[in-house]
């Protein structure tokens, strides 16, 4: 029998998941007030950058995809910012760094998820801008319960916040401590803003869409734009300790605007997996599947099912490092090749690969960044820096959020917000939150897909993922994670689009995920051969996998994966919805 933390919500009328239940409430009061789940998903989105400002915050990053009954094709949303006009290589050698610091000013690229949420309310929603701010603009003035989570990791940085990052300790400390678990937390400032943003919506007059874009332009070329613009340029302490300023200008935000993009997709076991493109990790994931069907093992509940899903892991994760970003041609057709999909798959063998491998699609040669080839298993992290979930030693840092949501009209929408962690950068007290540290992502060596180069998108590892059947959308997923995303999505997908079953029981489903290949985020660590499991796979598949060579690094039962997930039924019109119950934060709802 297969085991569940709880049932899978089904309903008729819409259903919402996401990884904080005030976030989730929050969108299903816009559908229960007759928003679609465009409105709904916004809603979850700025009451997140309030309730988990550790995980992400309005001055981060926002992809999304979305897919409707009656408008099918899915469309991905990019609220994924760029390097700063000034982010130049150059700059960075002449500060004397040879990579992007992984927190402070400098490693901020251009603010992207609230015009994403904004715009994704304008083109897709239904609602005005007033409404769906509501109860984010409401916990940000009155507050709310902060989690131990949030407690714990102001805790990690209290003595950089008191002794240089000061704005931040203003905003986050209570006479000099941590907030107590359990206690109300404010952001005034950010109140502020938002009331500020939504009286140039009420002054605009016109269409609900014209007092969005109102508030967008008050956003990135109005007061938020100049502050943000003066703020970024003063001199803070970075991940490696240097005290420098940032280059980010109010002219950078000028020239951002979210955009929709067509979905990148794959045909797979009768359904069709639409991600994000090249810019993000998405299309590794379209890989693996390949890979996984290539090599003829889809059960990572079996010790052969784990050991090949890990080493697919691997090699698309080498043409990640060789062939994915923002900043070169990406030969994405070549990549999704069902024949070099085969070739790859012949790579794996009965024991567990420790190089980095990456391939030469339509014949091309595979270059990666020298630092990036530089095995380094580090695990001193600087506590500002990141979104890994899981170290070697089971620590758990810094990290995303993520919601999904659908409507009874058959709107799905996926969404993985992060960036503008409070850990990320200091908090600006004029407007009421901290910038990014995106661009940590980018190599500073030239000539490469994920090079630093202005106005380019760094390589995001945010990855929501959506499902169609039959031209329909069924599934929206994701999970916070960094590098671990989408390989925990892959776990997810093959319990539940294979294996069958539930979206509850794919996600209680034991997870595992490798390291064994150059880390996203500073200081870009490699650990080859490294499988971080759960106990619960057992130890018949944990010992399985030791025998063929892994070093499998065990974690507690509930550690790994964060997932989140909604469904319809375009037959029934049944949705369904489930949440992950590790880290006691996520939650379903719907009815």
């Amino acid at each position: 029998m297969t085991f569940t933390t709880r049932p899978t919500l089904t309903g008729t009328f819409g259903m919402v998941s996401s990884t904080h239940w005030l976030a989730s409430q929050a969108a299903m009061r816009m559908l229960e007030l007759d928003g679609n789940a465009a409105d709904g998903a916004v809603a979850a989105g700025l009451v997140l950058q309030v309730v988990e400002p550790h995980l992400n915050g309005p001055g981060g990053d926002l992809p999304l995809i979305v897919a409707s009954a009656d408008d099918p094709t899915p469309r991905v949303l990019c609220g994924q910012g760029p390097a700063p006009a000034g982010a130049t290589p150059e700059h960075f050698a002449g500060l004397g760094l040879d990579r992007v610091p992984g927190s402070g000013p400098l490693a901020t690229a251009v603010p992207g998820a609230f015009d994403a949420w904004m715009v994704l309310l304008r083109d897709r929603g239904t609602m005005t801008a007033r409404e769906v701010v509501a109860p984010a603009l409401h916990y940000a003035r009155h507050g709310h319960p902060v989690l131990e989570r949030v407690a714990r990791t102001i805790e990690t940085v209290r003595d950089l916040f008191t002794d240089d990052w000061t704005t931040s300790a203003d905003q986050w400390l209570v006479d000099g401590a941590p907030p107590e678990p359990g206690t109300l937390v404010t952001n005034h400032a950010w109140a502020d803003t938002l009331e500020r943003l939504l009286a140039e919506e009420a002054s605009a007059g016109g269409t609900r869409e014209q007092g969005i874009d109102a508030v967008r332009r008050a956003w990135s070329q109005g007061f938020v734009a100049e502050a943000v613009g003066v703020f970024a340029r003063r001199p803070f302490r970075h991940s490696g300790g240097q005290v420098l300023p940032g280059v980010l200008t109010a002219q950078d935000l000028a020239d951002f605007e979210a955009t929709w993009e067509d979905a990148v997709t794959l045909d797979w076991r009768g359904h069709t997996i639409a991600k994000t493109g090249p810019w993000g990790q998405g299309p590794a994931l379209l890989q693996v599947l390949q890979m996984v069907d290539a090599a003829g093992a889809d059960d990572p509940g079996t010790v052969e099912g784990a050991h090949t899903l890990v080493e697919a892991w691997k090699l698309a994760m080498a043409d990640r490092e060789a062939w994915l970003g923002d900043s070169a041609e990406v030969p994405l057709e070549d990549l999704l090749d069902p024949a070099y999909a085969a070739q790859r798959a012949s790579l794996i063998t009965a024991t567990a690969s420790r190089d980095l491998r990456p391939g030469s699609p339509g014949g091309r040669e595979p270059r990666v960044a020298a630092q990036a080839l530089a095995v380094d298993g580090a695990t001193d992290v600087d506590a500002t820096v990141g979104e890994p979930t899981v170290t070697r030693e089971g620590e758990t840092r810094g990290d995303t959020c993520h919601v999904d949501v659908v409507d009874r009209w058959g709107m799905l929408v996926s969404a993985t917000p992060s960036g503008g962690w409070l850990q990320s950068s200091p908090f600006i007290p004029e407007v009421g939150f901290a910038l990014g540290s995106r661009l940590q992502m980018m190599w500073l060596e030239p000539g490469l897909p994920s090079s630093l180069v202005p106005g380019r998108r760094p390589r995001t590892t945010l990855t929501p993922t959506l499902v169609l059947r039959d031209g329909i959308p069924v599934l929206a997923c994701g999970s916070p994670g960094g590098d671990q995303q989408d390989q925990w999505q892959s776990v997810f997908l093959l319990r539940h689009l294979v294996a069958g079953l539930s979206l509850q029981e794919a996600i209680d489903a034991p997870q595992l995920h490798t390291t064994s290949f150059p880390g996203s985020f500073h200081p870009r660590a490699t650990e080859p051969g490294v499988v971080v499991a759960e106990t619960r796979l057992g130890r018949e598949v944990l010992d399985g996998l030791r025998e063929r060579g892994h070093d499998v690094l065990e974690q507690g039962p509930w550690t790994l994966g964060r997932l989140c997930a909604v469904a319809v039924d375009p037959g029934t019109g049944i949705v369904s919805a489930g949440a992950n119950p590790r880290g006691m934060q996520g939650y379903a709802v719907g009815r």
